[in-house]
């Protein structure tokens, strides 16, 4: 399994890279919406579609609107995301007994839409629109930044929780997370702020805005963890698809990205470094 992990993520990760890192942001929208169209495929197992035809089906009306959404602004949706990862994080709190609310097949489906949509957006807004943070201007700087930020989260989260872990943050929906994970990770996150504020040449201010929008993109990105689990643990499955060997599916790899994008993104643009754009 381990061997099987390993060479997925060398034949994966150059791919990723030089793709968010050399295509333009037509090429990039195009990219993620592929990304995006998988994701909803493996989504539509977890709302209930489980014939071949239905999870397609799904799949392509997906694409269907990251297509009409080219060439849009991304304000609106990124505040209907804010909007809908407040009703998750209810959602999640109150598994299973909740539960019956968005039980139905069109509910689950409705989620998806609401969970995928707005973290492409937030990626192409991230991308495209201009972009000045102190002496920074460069946006593939800017989703590496965001990346790491949930890559960061998450290491802190692993390392505190096998340390300290022994207050459980979910048990019904993971019970492998603590809250030792979460102060732990959002730790991490607060060290990445401050270190980059330095590098880049931040004023007091922005120091100090960067650090609580990175600390709320993290603890975020825990949410997407949560609710993706939640779903999965509804339907009875353990990956969201086998698409990535070793790896499980693609909403396995994104779900902490697709809550914690669109969070850093409309933070950005309220706070006035990232400026409003047409998507592509």
């Amino acid at each position: 399994m381990l061997k099987t992990r390993v060479i997925t993520a060398l034949i994966l990760a150059p791919i990723a890279i030089g793709c968010i890192l050399f295509l333009p942001p037509l090429g990039f929208a195009i990219f993620t919406g592929i990304i995006i169209t998988l994701g909803a495929w493996e989504w539509a197992n977890m709302a209930g579609l489980t014939s071949g035809a239905g999870r397609i089906g799904y799949a392509v009306l997906t694409a269907v609107v990251l297509f009409l959404l080219l060439h849009t602004t991304a304000f609106a949706v990124l505040v209907l995301a804010v909007i809908w990862w407040i009703v998750g994080l209810i959602l999640v709190r109150a598994y299973p007994e909740g539960s019956a609310l968005w039980k139905p097949v069109a509910v689950r489906g409705l989620m998806g839409a609401l969970v995928l949509v707005p973290a492409w957006v937030g990626l192409n807004h991230l991308r495209s629109s201009h972009f000045q943070l102190a002496n920074i201007d460069n946006n593939l700087l800017l989703l590496v930044y965001v990346f790491c930020v949930v890559w960061i989260a998450d290491i802190g989260a692993y390392f505190a929780g096998r340390a300290f872990g022994k207050a459980k943050l979910a048990p019904r929906v993971s019970p492998g997370k603590s809250w030792a994970g979460v102060w732990g990770g959002l730790a991490a996150v607060a060290a990445l702020s401050l270190i980059v504020s330095l590098l880049i040449g931040c004023d007091g201010r922005e120091t100090i805005l960067l650090l609580i929008l990175s600390l709320i993109t993290g603890a975020v990105s825990v949410l997407g963890d949560l609710l993706e689990s939640m779903l999965k643990r509804f339907r009875g499955i353990k990956d969201s698809s086998q698409l990535l060997p070793g790896h499980g599916g693609i909403m396995d790899r994104i779900d902490s990205l697709t809550a914690a994008i669109p969070v850093f993104a409309l933070g950005m643009t309220l706070l006035g470094w990232l400026h409003v754009s047409p998507i592509a």
